[in-house]
């Protein structure tokens, strides 16, 4: 009883976009810290610095994204049924199904900005990264200790702020000051961040709801369609590739996995293991059935036209 209702609110909680959200969110504020604790080391250079703290910034938050787009089975859903039309043998799409594939990507871009969005939000405000990437570029002129110094010169000193250990005693005051200017602005570009992605995702959420051609029951209905047809679809499938490979095993071996009657049990020829290696091509026209025989093009099972041959799992 308990197993059941604990399975219950597992299955509620992974219907629940707010919660998977969440738990991404948390999961990618959990990485960027163990990430940049770990690897993240200012190399106080002019000119390194801000290549090295604009790539902790950027590239994690764009592989980050990448992977939220390749992670969503509907990406591919989408990418094969409505975007591609160069192969012949695609349906056509009408308006109303390319309408609701540009919501489903919209849906698809929404959950897929979550951890890059979070990872530079948690980033800016932490400071780090924006402290070294921004260091030689401080704005430093009120300061009486920096006027017999060059540009370059400048630069340098700058540059060495992140180290601690670097920093000339004359410059520590400058230099905690300089600190606080850019984690200042860190943290202020952070906020904003993250007050720009929530004013985004609610007017998306917005015009999503407007823009839509069904309404609120009907979106629902149609969310609830599809991953039902989608379960029921793999189910549907994994039964079905079982019960068709069981016999082309059997007509390979004589028997079946976990059969006890092995009267009709057969050597495979040397024949036989050459077409197993090879596996054979999926044939995909408008007239034919197509194969998807892995186990040899001599073992395919022979349909007849308009119907199709029983498949015999008893012994």
């Amino acid at each position: 009883m308990m197993d059941t209702k604990i399975t219950n609110i597992l299955c509620s909680l992974q219907k629940n976009g707010t919660f998977i959200n969440t738990l991404i969110a948390a999961l990618t504020i959990c990485g960027q810290q163990l990430f940049s604790s770990f690897t993240f080391s200012c190399p106080c250079q002019p000119g390194n610095n801000l290549y090295y703290g604009s790539a902790f910034l950027i590239i994690p938050a764009l592989v980050l994204l990448i992977v939220g787009y390749v992670l969503s089975s509907q990406t591919w859903m989408i990418s094969k049924e409505s975007c591609c039309s160069c192969s012949p043998h695609l349906r056509s799409v009408n308006s109303l199904q390319r309408k609701l594939a540009c919501l489903t990507f919209f849906s698809i871009t929404g959950r897929a900005l979550v951890a890059p969005l979070t990872w530079l939000a948690v980033a800016l405000l932490t400071g780090n990264h924006y402290e070294c990437a921004a260091s030689e570029f401080a704005s430093v002129e009120q300061y009486n200790v920096f006027n017999n110094f060059s540009v370059p010169k400048r630069q340098e000193i700058l540059a060495e702020f992140p180290c601690f250990e670097q920093i000339p005693s004359d410059m520590l005051t400058v230099r905690n000051e300089v600190a606080l200017q850019l984690r200042y602005q860190s943290q202020m570009l952070g906020w904003t961040l993250i007050a720009v992605a929530a004013l985004v995702a609610f007017l998306s959420c917005c015009l999503a709801r407007c823009c839509s051609p069904l309404t609120s029951l009907q979106h629902y209905y149609w969310s609830t369609h599809i991953r039902n047809e989608r379960q029921l679809f793999e189910q549907a499938a994994e039964q079905h590739s079982r019960i068709l490979i069981m016999q082309r095993i059997k007509e390979l071996f004589g028997f079946m996995p976990g059969s006890e009657d092995v009267r009709q049990i057969r050597i495979p020829s040397c024949q036989d293991w050459k077409d197993i290696s090879r596996p054979s091509v999926v044939c995909i026209t408008d007239n034919q059935q197509g194969c998807y025989n892995f186990l040899g093009e001599r073992l395919d099972v022979n349909f007849e036209e308009g119907k199709s041959e029983a498949i015999e799992l008893t012994s």
